[in-house]
């Protein structure tokens, strides 16, 4: 048997009405997330936590000035350890600019003392070649008189200079002073033709002058053609004109 209709509309409004109102059943959700897993994640969140606000406390004071800063002490500790470094490079740098000075005074020294004995040697030689002479050719009481010329020498430094040296002595009793000049003849071939070319020139005459009573050491340059080729040299003694020595020279 059917229930009448306006029964079963009232019914299903009440079932509307309790559905919808307050004291309607609430729906739980429920977290399936097991509780050691919510352990970790707590713990992470709580140190982030943790690490920021740190982070914030030490930004706060190092801006305001309140950080870490070291001592009026240990200002004064690295300040004399400054000082004493300080203190030791300019001391080595004073060794070291005395070492500087100390051998550039020795080389210096070196090159001075090298400079004289080379000159010195070049004198010792000298003095070794006049005293061969000397022992050989000094005048004496019954040597010879008479004007002679010894130890001729002539040799081309370069193609267009002739050095020639010689040594003049006068011998015998009552030797008188020489007073004279002397005269070279170069005899050379140029372009393939023999020349002679007379020193001095009328304009260099005077330094060609001889003045001694014993003996007087004579060396000179003399200027040759570039494309000539000396064969000999001849000197010439002369004494108011008159050919007092004379003595020859092969290259």
């Amino acid at each position: 048997m059917n229930a009448p209709k306006p029964v079963f509309k009232s019914l299903k409004r009440k079932l509307w009405l309790s559905r919808w109102s307050v004291g309607a059943p609430r729906m739980t959700i429920r977290n399936h997330l097991p509780w050691p897993l919510r352990a970790i994640f707590i713990a992470i969140v709580v140190g982030l936590g943790g690490a920021v606000a740190m982070w914030a406390y030490d930004a706060g004071r190092n801006f305001t000035g309140f950080g870490d800063r070291p001592t009026a002490s240990q200002f004064e500790a690295l300040r004399g350890e400054l000082q004493q470094v300080e203190k030791e490079r300019d001391d080595y740098r004073a060794t070291v600019n005395a070492a500087e000075s100390r051998l550039n005074i020795e080389k210096a020294m070196q090159a001075q003392l090298a400079e004289q004995v080379r000159a010195l040697e070049a004198q010792n030689g000298k003095l070794k070649e006049d005293l061969a002479f000397f022992d050989s050719l000094l005048p004496t009481a019954t040597g010879s008189s008479g004007l002679t010329i010894r130890r001729l020498k002539a040799e081309m430094v370069d193609p267009t200079h002739l050095r020639y040296r010689m040594l003049l002595m006068q011998g015998g009793r009552g030797t008188r002073e020489f007073n004279g000049s002397y005269q070279l003849v170069v005899t050379l071939v140029q372009n393939d033709k023999s020349a002679m070319i007379t020193f001095p020139k009328p304009e260099s005459a005077g330094a060609y002058r001889l003045s001694f009573k014993h003996y007087q050491r004579v060396e000179g340059v003399l200027d040759v053609p570039p494309d000539a080729v000396v064969k000999s040299v001849q000197i010439k003694v002369l004494e108011r004109g008159a050919v007092r020595a004379q003595q020859s020279e092969n290259l």
